[in-house]
């Protein structure tokens, strides 16, 4: 772990606004990076979360220039149990995180027969298992003290089966369904959880995942910025449920009702059209 410049008592009270603690994981790019930025203009202290330290360190220097904020880097794999375990001893040792961001996750795609299953053990890590266990890990101080969010990033995957992203449409429709669950039993403690549902989103994603993006409309996308903006918007509110944009409210209202054996044909047309097979 390493940490960014910043003032020497920014742990008690930082410039620009009282001390608040975030921590980020997937903060190296895409919406997690945009959190970052947000969150570091709206005077959070940081811990940023990644696997690839070069973008992290870049990133937490500007932003403790740029805001002057706390800003540490822990670079931790979350598919391995090693990575899980140091930012659960992290957020151990920060009890008063005021925000998680469960960020980090990828996909994949094609025919699920056809890919390595190793891969896909290790989306199931990641967008699995390491939520599940930093949500644990945030809660107890959380609850203790009556306050403190937690914001799991989904997808519009999550809502239906999905063919040709088989695993990654399972783990998002987990992601749904646990957070929609702890969020209940939290009721009542001060303590909210936010499900994040974007539809297609301008990051890396789509490479890392294999997808082509070709055909679909310009009006389909959203910037990050956009995302989070939604995001932190609906934390306010209080709002579980986030769905960014009004194009994706509507179609994440159509998968939500459409019957599932409607929509698995549906998406495996067009995923197969989208995948080129």
């Amino acid at each position: 772990m390493s940490q960014a410049p910043s003032t020497p008592d920014s742990r008690e009270a930082s410039p620009g606004g009282p001390h608040r603690l975030a921590l980020v994981t997937g903060a190296s790019a895409g919406i997690g990076a945009a959190f970052a930025e947000r969150l570091a203009r709206d005077a959070y202290d940081l811990v940023l979360v990644a696997r690839r330290r070069e973008r992290l360190d870049e990133l937490a220097e500007r932003l403790a220039r740029t805001h002057g904020r706390r800003v540490d880097v822990l670079v931790a794999d979350l598919t391995t149990s090693e990575g899980v375990r140091a930012v659960e001893a992290r957020i151990a040792a920060e009890p008063t995180l005021e925000l998680l961001v469960n960020n980090a996750g990828f996909g994949t795609s094609g025919a699920f027969a056809d890919l390595d299953c190793d891969g896909e053990e290790e989306e199931v890590r990641l967008n699995v298992l390491a939520l599940l266990r930093l949500t644990h890990a945030a809660l107890a101080a959380m609850k203790a003290r009556g306050h403190g969010s937690v914001i799991n990033v989904s997808s519009l995957a999550g809502f239906q089966p999905g063919p040709y992203n088989a695993t990654y449409s399972a783990t998002k429709a987990f992601v749904n369904a646990f957070t929609q669950a702890v969020s209940e039993e939290l009721r009542g403690t001060g303590v909210r959880l936010q499900l994040l549902c974007p539809g297609f989103t301008r990051t890396e994603f789509q490479d890392v995942a294999g997808v082509r993006t070709e055909g679909i409309p310009d009006f389909a996308w959203m910037s990050a910025e956009a995302v989070v903006e939604a995001s932190l918007a609906g934390l306010r509110s209080g709002d579980l449920l986030v769905i960014p944009g009004g194009g994706n409210k509507v179609l994440g209202a159509l998968l939500r009702s459409v019957p599932s054996a409607v929509a698995r044909r549906v998406g495996g047309v067009v995923l197969r059209r989208t995948l080129g097979k």
